[in-house]
């Protein structure tokens, strides 16, 4: 019989993972590269991530990574935007091409302009546009509507990103600079190839060294695949199997880090889109009920900064910036005990610090309501 992990065993060995037990000390890349990319469909909230996950972490070193080509912003996981490193990059794309090919044929908006066409085509005269310079999706659909004016440029530039393997060049996403988004195709940016002998049992192996123990149903919503249970059933001799409190069968690799569920998880600030919050169907680990409605119920679909308090969110916190001043506001959903409370605001005078430098003055906590 499997063993049983409590809720709480499951939270501690995916804080583990998640580098969030206490900081480590390994590089931005290694990071990365473990935690298998960092959602990013907004520019900062990776830099944010690593903060919160690494000794020592400095912008700059981000920044150059994206300038150096070592780590990309592309599409990948769930059809979301993901900061990965360039080795990445190069076979998770074309395991998960599958999810960009369905929103081609089938995205509400595009779908229907884009049926009659050959998309073939399309993928190939987008690809000799963008050998040129990259683009901002706007000029691409232009140039692409030349040879098919009687489509939309926007549903154009949509099957490009769709059917191309396309990241976002910098300066967009380097701290302290800005840029728009500009589109060029991975293998021209890095100066490779695809790599197409990865398989999908390389992308649970991935998951689960970031997110185990993990069930069918989380690796698929992590990934926004479906059917894996073919290929977890495959590498089940290769796995260890437990059960959840409810019955619930989750995998893991034989090696990775299960603490000791009365291991202390110090309060840690979670940036916005974090994949501590988006990697599992099941986030109970992480988020209780109320919790979960108040940080997913956001306005405009923004998930929130999260403030974790013995390894649950436990509120959520912003930063407001006006002309030579920025304040951490702290927005608790419950009453903390002293002893979190200042650890929170030993942190997170540290955070408003590496976010605004000397613009820094306070911090405030909203009170529970």
């Amino acid at each position: 019989m499997p063993e049983t992990l409590s809720p709480r065993a499951l939270n501690r060995a995916l804080l583990a993972r998640q580098l969030l037990l206490r900081r480590s000390k390994v590089t931005p890349l290694e990071a990365v590269r473990h935690l298998c990319g960092l959602q990013a469909q907004a520019p900062w909230p990776p830099y944010y991530g690593l903060w919160s996950r690494l000794h020592g972490f400095r912008p700059e070193q981000l920044g150059r990574l994206l300038l150096d080509r070592q780590v990309v912003r592309i599409a990948v996981m769930r059809g979301t935007v993901h900061l990965v490193t360039a080795e990445d990059c190069l076979w998770l794309r074309p395991c998960v091409q599958r999810l960009f090919d369905r929103d081609v044929a089938t995205n509400a908006s595009y779908a229907k302009a884009l049926a009659p066409l050959d998309l073939q085509a399309v993928a190939q005269r987008a690809r000799a546009v963008l050998a040129g310079e990259p683009l901002t999706p706007s000029a691409l659909g232009k140039a692409l509507a030349v040879h098919w004016p009687d489509t939309p440029p926007a549903a154009l530039a949509h099957a490009a990103r769709g059917l191309l393997p396309l990241v976002q060049v910098p300066p967009r996403a380097v701290w302290g600079r800005s840029g728009r988004t500009a589109l060029t195709t991975a293998e021209d940016w890095l100066g490779r190839a695809l790599d197409r002998t990865a398989s999908l049992d390389d992308l649970v192996v991935r998951y689960l060294a970031a997110f185990g123990p993990a069930s069918v149903a989380d690796v698929q919503a992590w990934s926004g695949l479906t059917r894996l249970g073919e290929v977890v059933e495959r590498l089940r001799p290769r796995l260890r199997v437990f059960r959840t409190e409810q019955g619930r069968e989750v995998f893991d690799l034989p090696e990775a880090p299960r603490p000791d569920p009365a291991t202390p998880a110090p309060p840690r600030f979670i940036a916005e889109f974090d994949n501590l919050l988006l990697g599992h169907a099941d986030r109970s680990r992480v988020l209780s009920e109320d919790a979960r409605k108040r940080v997913f119920h956001a306005p405009n679909g923004v998930l929130p900064g999260t403030v974790l308090v013995d390894g649950m969110v436990g509120g959520v916190w912003r930063i407001h910036r006006s002309p030579g001043a920025a304040r951490l506001e702290i927005e608790p959903f419950r009453r903390i005990s002293t002893k979190d409370r200042e650890a929170l605001e030993s942190a997170g005078a540290r955070l408003v610090r590496f976010a605004a430098g000397e613009d820094a003055r306070d911090i405030r906590f909203v009170p529970v309501a």
